[in-house]
């Protein structure tokens, strides 16, 4: 539950945030995905290796908020087009929303933006 009530407050939060060009959010369960503004493998990088709470990881769902770059993780098999047409550009960079408080997801994800 906390995770869900997490999730959603964070990608209420990332969708009127100025640096993120768009968030993918179901509505169910804890998965957030986002595409910052610069839509770059760059400025991607440079997010998740601001972070300081959340961790990078190369498979999500676990109890702790965690980050993946999809097109160089979950994706790379896929050809470039291949991921394009599936909506996985560079920027694309996915969360899995943990039990932490969400003030501190939010004030992490602040910082490294």
């Amino acid at each position: 539950d906390r995770q869900c009530e997490n999730a959603r407050a964070l990608a209420g939060y990332l969708k009127e945030h100025e640096r993120i060009g768009r968030v993918h959010y179901p509505g169910l369960g804890a998965l957030v995905s986002i595409e910052l503004s610069d839509n770059t493998k760059e400025a991607a990088f440079r997010f998740m290796d601001a972070l300081q709470l959340i961790v990078r990881s190369t498979s999500l769902g676990d109890v702790f908020t965690s980050v993946l770059h999809p097109a160089t993780a979950s994706h790379r098999e896929l050809l470039p087009a291949k991921r394009e047409e599936w909506g996985i550009g560079d920027g694309l960079v996915r969360i899995s929303v943990g039990i932490e408080k969400v003030d501190d997801i939010i004030a992490d994800i602040e910082q490294a933006l």
